[in-house]
């Protein structure tokens, strides 16, 4: 089932996103996702810059339809301005692209490290101007591009806040909301509680929301994430939990599927994080019970 009809018909949704081989045939990655066909509403490929490298994520997205696999073209907003955003979406769209996930700035993955991201600020009046042009059947400035073009578009939002959201989230949201995003990604969920707290303090206007939970597999990781990312992102007791475990993935897949099953009541679905290692994605599935 694709991902749009999966939030039509409010399945709790399954999704996870891959890196674009930078060294190697993107047929191996449609390869390893054979171990989990079926299993997926989605597969999100980001846009890769890596010391001068640049994945085609386009075509890569192109790749996983023809396979069968759902594919969202993730990009950003940042550095790109209105022609360029469009040329990015007109390409995507001509190549089969259905799904878009948008957010500020790069979101990069290599190995066990991850660069700090931004998950709001989207730049929501440079989207809506894109978008409706292309809904519309025409360019920014004001050419025909044949028909009416429109996708399902996800935007990221910051879940990690305590007692009190920023007014300058909400009014991101809101702002997306009238854009008519089919759905809102939180940031990685590593606490449940807490982020039950932040959806009791948000309007989400009826859109759909899908928690971020990403694949911890060492203490390292978890403290890296920490250190680098935002402080006091994964718990102490996870890290200790992590560190102590005599078999490191039992306890990381335990780890997963507990946060899984503590989110089925909460939100519509689940964006899993690999960081590498969708071969034995499959295993984390089983233990969560997601089909």
């Amino acid at each position: 089932m694709k991902l749009k009809e999966s939030l039509e018909k409010k399945r709790f949704v399954v999704t996870s996103e891959v890196q674009a081989p930078l060294d190697e045939s993107p047929d191996q990655l449609v390869k390893s996702l054979e171990l989990i066909r079926g299993r997926m509403d989605g597969v999100t490929i980001p846009e890769i810059q890596i010391e001068g490298i640049v994945s085609d994520t386009i075509k890569v997205c192109e790749l996983l339809n023809e396979n069968r696999f759902d594919a969202i073209y993730q990009t950003t907003t940042r550095d790109k301005n209105r022609i360029q955003l469009q040329k990015d979406l007109l390409r995507a769209h001509n190549s089969g692209v259905e799904n878009l996930l948008v957010f500020t700035e790069d979101y990069r993955i290599t190995g066990d490290s991850l660069q700090e991201m931004m998950f709001f600020h989207v730049d929501a009046g440079k989207l809506q101007s894109v978008l409706q042009h292309m809904r519309e059947g025409r360019t920014v400035d004001g050419h025909e591009i044949g028909k009416a073009t429109d996708f399902v578009v996800g935007s990221g939002v910051e879940s990690g806040w305590g007692k009190d959201v920023p007014d300058l989230e909400l009014k991101e949201m809101e702002a997306l909301a009238e854009i008519g995003v089919g759905y809102f990604l939180s940031t990685p969920v590593f606490d449940v509680d807490q982020f039950a707290r932040f959806l009791k303090q948000v309007d989400t206007f009826g859109i759909p929301v899908i928690a971020e939970v990403m694949i911890l597999r060492t203490a390292g990781m978890a403290r890296f994430l920490n250190r680098h990312i935002k402080s006091g992102m994964v718990p102490e007791w996870l890290i200790k939990k992590l560190a102590e475990a005599p078999d490191k993935e039992k306890a990381s897949i335990e780890i997963f599927a507990d946060t899984v099953k503590g989110l089925k009541d909460l939100c519509q679905g689940v964006h899993i994080i690999t960081i590498g290692g969708e071969e034995k994605l499959r295993y984390y599935l089983d233990a969560a019970t997601l089909r």
